[in-house]
């Protein structure tokens, strides 16, 4: 989908489809006010005998406007003044392209933005419609034999006034890069697991890097891995026929000797479990274990779009972790990159003996911060659903800015407690630690067990088992938390 910024007066303007916003107090938003005129009341009609009642997330399609250069009208419900917040207004928005993205319209024009929400500016506004719009139009048909997009939306313009010009460009340039991201995102997530193999992923990591040229990609090859003694890495892949991966993306957009933010991505590209084998209904979904791998990727490639004056370094292990005689069986004992010998006494408990390995070798980079993002524990989903993603630090600021971070992005993660009397469910008979704690605070054990990886650094961890993809008859990547991490990585700028 293409974006760009409009100022034609309403009574000069064509297109297939105007967005305007309806409060539920009946009042109308600017744009329907004057539509109500050029209409001779037809809009405040409608609101008036019931036709649309303003609530949020509500959506009145006029198929025809006679006498005028626009083809249709959509009325958006913007719900109560007061309470249009950033996660109200992105409801809106979410409702107005999903009403329109069956139907034969292929230019749109949102006015939504001059509506005022609580705490952010036109920047955000501008930018959030590129974000939810190019959300709903994204589909997978790569390897459909049908291609034919649902979403037939090939324009959206964004009215702004144009002494606002320079806020709203601001905004349409974070949002498209946002976009692109989540979508490349979700669309290597989608990927079965005979395609996005840990090659794969390396192979669009170069390519992003070949985007930018402050940007640069190193892949470590397993026999880099066992020079360097990542034997819990190492240990994972034993099982899987398909070589694993190290990638390292590197940008260089700040002060050469300034400290990076380190991102790192858990990419199991599919995960059986091991021989700790899962059960096999919904097992098809652990192509999705690979999300938060997918997210750095995309992240780095916001970052480099959009010339952040920053260090960012993108690290992604990549691997499968399927059953095989030469697999990892409960019982055995590797010894991590950081010396520490670990017993593995769950097998599916995969993803932060990669991780790990991944976290001692970050420290080479000097960080400022490090930040892992995983779709690690069932327990996030149990305890958390599918609404905020996990947080987990040992650092205050750190996990602060991305709470912040995240409620500005309006992608929620709620912080759970790293206390020490959880570290006791790790011990171990035979090794310096266990790969699990036992069936209690799953979400926290794991998170514990990452924690005796990041002692030099600033460190946060996001569990995003239950936000990296939707189930059921939506079934598909979401993208998160690629918003959250952008909006962080802005955040540092500003």
């Amino acid at each position: 989908m293409d974006y760009s910024i409009e100022s034609t007066p309403l009574e000069k303007l064509q297109c297939d489809c105007l967005i305007a916003g309806v409060f539920a107090d009946k009042s109308l938003s600017p744009a329907a006010q004057q539509l109500d005129i050029l209409t001779h009341g037809l809009i405040a009609r409608l609101v008036e005998r019931g036709d649309v009642t303003g609530e949020t997330g509500e959506a009145l399609l006029i198929n025809a406007v006679p006498n005028s250069k626009i083809e249709r009208i959509l009325l958006a419900g913007l719900g109560k003044k007061e309470a249009l917040n950033g996660k109200n207004y992105r409801k809106t928005l979410a409702a107005a392209i999903n009403s329109l993205k069956k139907l034969p319209i292929k230019d749109v024009v949102c006015a939504l933005a001059e509506n005022p929400v609580s705490g952010c500016d036109l920047t955000w506004k501008i930018r959030q419609i590129a974000e939810v719009f190019g959300d709903a139009a994204y589909q997978f048909t790569q390897l459909k034999s049908d291609k034919t997009l649902e979403c037939k939306v090939e324009q959206t313009r964004m009215l702004a006034p144009e002494a606002e010009f320079d806020a709203a460009g601001l905004g349409l340039r974070q949002g498209r890069a946002i976009a692109d991201a989540i979508n490349l995102t979700k669309h290597m997530a989608d990927l079965p697991g005979n395609v996005c193999t840990p090659t794969y992923l390396a192979e669009q990591a170069i390519a992003v890097g070949k985007k930018s040229a402050k940007t640069t990609v190193e892949i470590l090859e397993e026999e880099d891995m066992e020079a360097l003694g990542m034997g819990s890495f190492l240990s994972v892949t034993r099982g899987s026929r398909q070589p694993a991966k190290l990638i390292c993306l590197n940008y260089q957009g700040g002060e050469k000797n300034a400290k990076p933010v380190v991102l790192v991505g858990k990419g199991l590209t599919f995960d059986a479990g091991g021989i700790s084998l899962k059960p096999g209904p919904g097992m098809d979904e652990m192509k999705y274990d690979m999300c938060g791998g997918a997210a750095v990727i995309g992240t780095l490639q916001a970052v480099a779009q959009l010339e952040l004056p920053l260090n960012v370094i993108g690290l992604v292990p990549a691997s499968e972790n399927l059953p095989d005689g030469n697999a990892n069986k409960p019982g055995d004992i590797w010894t991590s990159m950081s010396g520490k010998t670990i017993e593995i006494l769950n097998t599916d408990a995969e993803g932060r003996l990669i991780l790990c390995d991944t976290l001692t070798y970050a420290e080479r980079f000097n960080p400022d911060a490090v930040i892992d993002l995983a779709t690690l524990t069932g327990a996030c989903l149990v305890a958390l659903g599918r609404v905020p993603s996990g947080l987990l630090g040992n650092d205050d600021e750190l996990c602060n800015a991305l709470i912040r971070a995240s409620e500005i992005a309006v992608d929620s993660v709620w912080r759970l407690p790293l206390w020490e009397e959880y570290q006791e469910l790790l011990k171990s008979n035979f090794a310096d630690m266990a790969n699990i704690g036992g069936k209690d605070a799953g979400t926290i054990t794991a998170a514990c067990f990452l924690s005796r990886f990041t002692e030099n650094v600033r460190w946060a961890h996001l569990d995003i088992a239950g936000t990296a993809w939707r189930t059921g008859l939506t079934k598909g990547a979401t993208g998160r938390p690629v918003p959250l991490l952008c909006q962080y990585l802005l955040d540092r700028v500003n």
